[in-house]
């Protein structure tokens, strides 16, 4: 088992190679026409100029934390520490410019060779992050494995968290950053370009549309890509440390989970070539169907895996059951949020105005929470069942191992969505639009299929990290008749909707601003309406990197400082019950944000595509409406939950020596 996990460095690196040989293969592709490449070039030096500054920003933040972790908990936990925070920004960083490269490329392909090309090359620079968060993952947690608990003894285990909390504490400032600047761009691109001006979404004339084209990089890649590079490391160190506590076969149950994400960043590397064998096949058929590949390949080694350890069919099973769940919350956030019976019924509410729209709207988000959360309880019940807290633990493994896969068909739709926006903005016509559309069209599809698997992922990583928690600080149980407790579940619930207020007020105000600058321009351009007169992006830019990075901090914070002071203030008891009501809130809230915002999403999609009055209706008017209100929602509120439940989960793993009982 030791030879096993001490070649895992060794595939994580094979991993960042193809990640890298994809990249070369990318950019090598023809980038179009010279006002592409203009435009293209735009939207790369936004999206890095945020990343730069944001780092920055991040830099300072971890550089504190680092200083108290090393004083007050242990060296070896602060170092983990940041090189967590390291990887996951290289990620991030890594996989931005990937996006940024392979967005015009999509768009010149479309218009050159056809939707297969455009297809290859968006799922291409989608794998880049992809294979890089997985890869980065696995490299890290394999190393520190094996310098922390092989060289120095297994009670070295609790070290491994301060990694994951790296991962944790970059992921949230990404993901609120990322958010609200995409959704303040798109918000106020919209809200006076389709419906005050009346123009095309992606029209040239539009100084916003640029912004909103960068905030698809910053949000719904680097910011994805962060979530669930959290997830992925957060259920791994969750397990090792749950893996520890199993006596006698410690090692092979805290090898495990090592041993099987390793198979599968390979079985993701088997399915990403896959593709290749799919030419012709419809493009959503595609991008599920190498999901499947690399699902099938990681289970049927990972049995193998198991059986070498000595372990019994049961921890397989657990796993097995949270790659089926994953696969199960995707599934029903597809039938919730594409262009299902729910979405068609939603996008006919219009006909009576943005009003019913949005009633009809939210009690469908209402609706889709319950068969999600059923969905985890099943699995976490049965993985409890097979192997206790470490079959939990596994559960949540077993739904990421193939990050790899998973994250490339996810960071694919920003891709699409700016190679939509690039072909609008130059001129390409309605053949090559009609391509990037239907690519952008599944995009959107796998965004919320993806945004419904980050949810699922997070509430399994926060039940396995909130296991090793009450592991740590010595709880076999928490009194809920206990005052302490009580008032802990209620802390850690209101946190979420705080949190929830904080990033969609932070929205609404950047929108504001987004908004008042655009109708400044229309109104003192000249000819800037007529199309004699370019407008000013970098302005629109600059405004809504400002605001995001303003904004992004009190969120960030307030998750940093709750489990401290609960902690602090209730004891190892009360904290747990402010974990418990998080998570629980979290995951609700999460559900229905994302839920609502895509089903808002596609109704207008629905409508554009000619149904119930078409572009430029009432009907559609009332649509973008709701469509807008749906933003913050998916893309901001709802996947910060995420990230909050698993950020305050793994600081109370962390201090939790602090709070032994």
């Amino acid at each position: 088992m030791q030879i096993l996990v001490s070649i895992a460095p060794l595939v994580a690196i094979v991993g960042l190679g193809v990640a890298f040989m994809l990249y070369k293969d990318v950019v090598k592709q023809s980038p179009g026409t010279e006002r592409m490449q203009e435009i293209a070039e735009m939207i790369h030096q936004g999206a890095m100029a945020f990343l730069k500054r944001e780092y920055l920003i991040l830099a300072a933040f971890v550089g504190v934390v680092f200083v108290l972790l090393y004083i007050f908990i242990a060296p070896k936990t602060a170092v983990a520490f940041i090189i967590g925070a390291i990887c996951s920004m290289a990620a991030g960083y890594i996989g931005m410019m990937g996006a940024t490269k392979a967005n015009v490329r999509t768009s010149a392909a479309a218009n050159q060779s056809g939707q297969d090309a455009a297809l290859q090359i968006a799922f291409s620079g989608g794998s880049i992050m992809g294979l890089t968060v997985a890869s980065l993952g696995l490299l890290g947690i394999s190393v520190f494995f094996m310098i922390y608990v092989m060289f120095f003894g297994v009670e070295n285990v609790s070290y491994l968290a301060g990694f994951a909390m790296g991962a944790s504490l970059i992921a949230l400032f990404a993901r609120v950053g990322g958010g609200i600047y995409t959704k303040s761009a798109d918000v106020g691109s919209d809200l006076v370009g389709k419906v005050e001006a009346g123009i095309p979404e992606d029209d040239p004339r539009n100084p916003g549309v640029i912004a909103d084209n960068v905030g698809d990089c910053v949000g719904d890649t680097a910011g994805l890509g962060a979530d669930i590079y959290e997830s992925y490391v957060g259920s791994v160190i969750a397990t090792i440390t749950i893996g520890a506590a199993m006596g006698s076969s410690s090692m092979a149950y805290m090898t495990l989970p090592i041993i099987v994400i390793m198979i599968g960043l390979i079985s993701s590397i088997i399915g990403i070539a896959s593709m290749k064998l799919m030419k012709g096949f419809d493009p959503a058929s595609v991008l599920r169907y190498t999901s499947f590949v690399a699902a099938a390949i990681m289970l049927a080694l990972s049995l193998v895996a198991v059986a070498g350890l000595g372990l019994g069919i049961g921890v397989w099973g657990a796993l097995t059951l949270g790659c089926l769940a994953g696969i199960g919350i995707g599934l029903l956030t597809e039938y919730y949020t594409g262009m299902f019976g729910p979405v068609k019924k939603l996008a006919a509410t219009t006909s009576t105005g943005a009003a019913t729209l949005i009633i009809s709207g939210f009690a469908l988000a209402l609706e889709s929470v319950a068969p999600t959360v059923i969905t985890i309880a099943i699995a976490t019940y049965f993985a409890n069942a097979f192997a206790g807290l470490y079959g939990i633990g596994l559960a949540a493994v077993g739904m990421l191992a193939t990050v790899g896969i998973t994250m490339s068909v996810d960071a694919y739709g920003p891709i699409a969505d700016n190679a939509g926006g690039i072909s609008e903005m130059s001129g390409l016509g309605p053949e090559t639009r009609k391509i990037t559309d239907g690519l952008d069209a599944i995009g959107n599809t796998t965004a919320a299929i993806g945004k419904g698997f980050a949810i699922g992922s997070a509430a399994m990583t926060a039940l396995a990290l909130f296991s090793a928690y009450t592991q740590a600080v010595g709880l076999e149980s928490i009194n809920l008749v206990n005052a302490t407790v009580v008032i802990g579940l209620f802390i850690g619930g209101a946190i979420t909707f705080s949190i929830a207020a904080m990033t969609m007020t932070s929205v609404g105000k950047a929108a504001m601003m987004m908004v008042e600058e655009i109708r400044r321009q229309f109104r003192e351009i000249e000819g800037l309406m007529e199309g004699k007169a370019k407008p000013d992006p970098a302005t629109c830019v600059d405004i809504a990197t400002k605001a995001s990075l303003k904004e992004m901090i009190l969120p960030g914070v307030t998750a940093v400082l709750a489990p401290l002071v609960v902690g602090t203030l209730l004891g190892a008891e009360g904290l747990g019950g402010m974990l418990a009501g998080a998570t629980v809130c979290g995951v609700m809230l999460a559900l229905l944000m994302a839920n609502g915002g895509g089903a808002w999403d596609n109704a207008k999609k629905y409508i554009e595509e000619g149904h119930h009055g078409g572009k430029g209706s009432d009907a559609h008017k009332a649509a973008v409406i709701g469509d807008t209100v749906g933003d913050p929602f998916k893309d901001t509120s709802g996947p910060a939950m995420n990230i909050l439940i698993k950020l305050m989960s793994i600081i109370s793993l962390v201090i939790a020596p602090l709070l032994i009982v």
